[in-house]
């Protein structure tokens, strides 16, 4: 993977046509950043492999309690490049989009992440950019952001996760709206439904969503991941899954040594330091 010493700083692609997806560990956070600006931030076969493998060192790294996706550039992505995708989804060879072995940022397949997600979207986010920030947990958008969902306008449709979570956080009607005609929509807008959490300033976006991978990477990594855990398997499995899950998961943690540390901290009115264990 490329290491990227200074996370935001606009830098010339390693190779404009490739692109590449850039990754560095500062203290408990890891930065993924999109890095083909030239090319509007548009995902090659070789990014999609790399971001795979962002994910994947993420979740292994013990270190990495927290993740935030951004973007080099002033766009988060125009989605595929597809001219370089096409031949690819005419073959049938979905390979590119997910690798053997890694973890799938859009978590549909093959292996799923454990580990917390933030993701900084502004200007341009299409198509696959819409469905990788749905993927993740929370999504901070600036307020000069263009959505869309333009697959149909390609003769194609989406296949990144849009026509299951756009429907979830939109509702049917408002999902459908945009994509059946790929028309665009707006921070306020993606607000309004629940596509993104906040919307602030182009040049807050970042910050703003490093204070909140911040503020989850300060919590119990344990209790963190199990909450993620309970939340997605209600979402896909119905409520009676989560909550038969609920006291065998809590009397895991409270046995936890983080657990005991919160209440040591919650009685000597202290900040808690957390170790994962």
């Amino acid at each position: 993977m490329n290491i990227d010493k200074t996370p935001l700083a606009p830098k010339p692609d390693a190779d404009p046509e490739k692109g590449r997806i850039t990754s560095n560990l500062v203290n408990d956070i890891f930065y993924i950043g999109i890095d083909r600006p030239t090319k509007l931030n548009g995902f090659t076969p070789e990014m999609f492999k790399q971001i795979a493998e962002a994910y994947t060192e993420y979740e292994n790294n013990m270190e990495a309690r927290c993740a935030l996706v951004f973007s080099h550039g002033p766009h988060f992505t125009a989605g595929i490049d597809l001219p370089k995708i096409a031949p690819y989804m005419k073959s049938g060879n979905r390979e590119y989009l997910h690798p053997k072995n890694l973890i799938d940022p859009l978590g549909l397949r093959g292996l799923i992440r454990s580990k917390p997600v933030v993701c900084a979207v502004r200007g341009i986010t299409f198509t696959y950019g819409v469905e990788l920030s749905l993927a993740c947990d929370v999504t901070i958008a600036a307020n000069n952001c263009r959505f869309s969902q333009l697959e149909v306008l390609r003769g194609i449709m989406p296949t990144g996760g849009a026509t299951i979570r756009f429907v979830q956080r939109a509702g049917w009607g408002n999902a459908m709206k945009y994509l059946l005609s790929g028309t665009e929509f707006n921070s306020e807008e993606a607000l309004k439904m629940n596509i993104v959490q906040e919307v602030v300033e182009p040049n807050k976006v970042f910050n703003r969503a490093k204070e909140i991978a911040k503020s989850i990477s300060a919590a119990a990594p344990l209790a963190v991941k199990e909450t993620i855990k309970s939340a997605k398997l209600a979402l896909e499995n119905g409520r009676e899954a989560a909550v038969a899950e609920f006291d065998s998961v809590q009397e895991m943690l409270s046995s936890s040594n983080d657990a005991k540390e919160g209440v040591e901290a919650f009685k000597n009115k202290k900040t808690p330091i957390f170790k994962g264990n």
